[in-house]
């Protein structure tokens, strides 16, 4: 069955980076569409960025523009967040998706979600 396991996350410093990395198994990566959401506490889920099929295209959220960079590796079947210029606002549990249509994304519904890695930036 296809898993995605995140991992990366942890306490960083308003100013700073971190990189998340998403491997999934039981798919073909280069058919889905991968991608990051985060949900913060007492706040409802948010698309972060997402990237297509074969890695040609690339989506952000606008409150990530010009921070956060998402990119793939297909002979690693791995998907990466790097997050720069970190803000405390963007303390969130950060979920790494996969979805072989893009307009799930729209819709915040991917088919597949992995567990979850906290991210949290103090001030």
């Amino acid at each position: 069955q296809v898993q995605l396991v995140e991992s990366g996350g942890g306490l960083v410093q308003a100013g700073g980076s971190l990189r998340l990395s998403c491997a999934a198994s039981g798919l073909t990566f280069s058919n889905y569409v991968m991608g990051w959401f985060r949900q913060a506490p007492g706040k409802e889920r948010e698309f972060v960025a997402a990237i297509s099929r074969g890695g040609y295209s690339t989506y952000n959220a606008d409150s990530v523009k010009g921070r956060f960079t998402i990119s793939g590796n297909n002979t690693k079947n791995t998907v990466y967040l790097q997050m720069n210029s970190l803000k405390p606002e963007d303390t969130a549990v950060y979920y790494c998706t996969a979805d072989p249509i893009f307009d799930t994304y729209y819709s915040g519904s991917p088919n597949y979600w992995g567990q979850g890695t906290q991210v949290t930036v103090s001030s």
